[in-house]
């Protein structure tokens, strides 16, 4: 299903919103919309995908047609859904459907989105648009709906550097390598999950991109890839590195991103090309910028290369300390 937004009208020029109801003697939950003119801009960008409301326990996020509600807590949710439909309004947008996730503390407790409002009788797959570039979501599909969309301004950057080659780690479903392969480059994505390499190659397919030429899938352990391409002479000019913060392999071996950062960070210069652009990104709520800046001195130290840092491009959606942690580095 294909949705194309309105432009909203003027509307109450708000951003900050009004704190939840909450039980007395209890602070109330602060939430940041974004605004009706972020709104246009997006939309007038080709981009329905997008932050819509954050907060510390809870951020709402919108798919196309429908929206996806994070939260940490019941209060939290509900600080977002008694303000919602008057947001709507001002947006001049009725969503089909909500969904809420519900934000563990362990990964273990994870579980899919469940319909808080809206036709239970739909699909659950559903198609976004991101600066025109097209991808696929699967609210059944489990945690993740397909789509990190907190990483949209890197990805425009990706297409403007027009890689010749470009090495996408913890691939997820592709997006990295969507539009680097929409500017001419051949791919290299490696993921754990065939299934979500499977979509990445659909979201190919959604933009007119043939996944067989020029480009490979490979499901296995990204620590266990990377030397096998530097030993084959592989070399990228623009490498992904967006680990998730723990993941296991077929084999039983765990990945934790603020164990394994630095030793990935030194597997990802070994096939690195002269002047590459290397991606750090991670979302552990305990690592910063300068632990990934950090991990790249390192590496870069022990490979006897030098490089400079570039700070990511800050979102419109995204109020400051919301999403990734990202830094770029250019390797010399």
């Amino acid at each position: 299903m294909k949705f194309r937004p309105k432009n909203p009208p003027e509307a109450i020029p708000f951003q900050r919103g009004r704190p939840a109801t909450k039980p007395a003697g209890v602070k109330p939950l602060a939430v940041e919309w974004i605004s009706p003119d972020v709104w246009s801009m997006l939309a007038g960008e080709g981009t329905d995908a997008h932050r819509l409301a954050s907060g510390s326990e809870m951020w709402l996020e919108r798919f196309g047609p429908d929206l996806l509600l994070s939260h940490q807590t019941e209060r939290s949710r509900d600080a977002i859904m008694e303000e919602l439909d008057q947001r709507c309004v001002a947006y001049d947008f009725q969503p089909r459907r909500i969904f809420g996730k519900f934000l563990p503390h362990h990964a273990s407790e994870r579980s899919a989105p469940v319909l808080l409002r809206g036709e239970n009788s739909g699909a659950m797959e559903t198609e976004v648009e991101e600066a025109g570039v097209r991808f696929g979501l699967d609210f059944a599909a489990g945690y993740s709906a397909g789509l990190f969309i907190d990483q949209r301004a890197n990805r425009v950057r990706v297409r403007d550097m027009k890689p010749k080659r470009l090495l996408n780690t913890f691939a997820y479903t592709c997006s990295f390598s969507v539009v680097a392969a929409q500017a001419g480059a051949e791919t290299v994505s490696v993921d754990l999950s065939r299934r979500s390499l499977t979509r990445g190659e659909d979201n190919f397919r959604r933009n007119d991109l043939d996944p067989k030429q020029g480009h490979r899938f490979i499901a296995d352990d990204v620590l266990g890839v990377m030397p096998r391409l530097a030993r084959r002479g592989d070399k990228f000019d623009v490498i992904i590195l967006d680990p998730p913060t723990f993941s296991r392999n077929q084999e039983g071996e765990a990945f934790q991103v603020q164990r394994d950062f630095d030793r990935l960070v030194t597997l990802a210069l070994e096939v690195a090309a002269p002047g590459a652009n290397i991606l750090l990104s991670v979302n552990h709520s305990a690592m910063r910028i300068a632990d990934l800046e950090r991990s790249a001195r390192s590496a870069l130290k022990i490979a006897g290369r030098s490089g400079r840092f570039i700070p990511a491009t800050p979102l419109s959606d995204f109020p400051a300390g919301h999403g990734a942690k990202t830094v770029w580095v250019e390797v010399k």
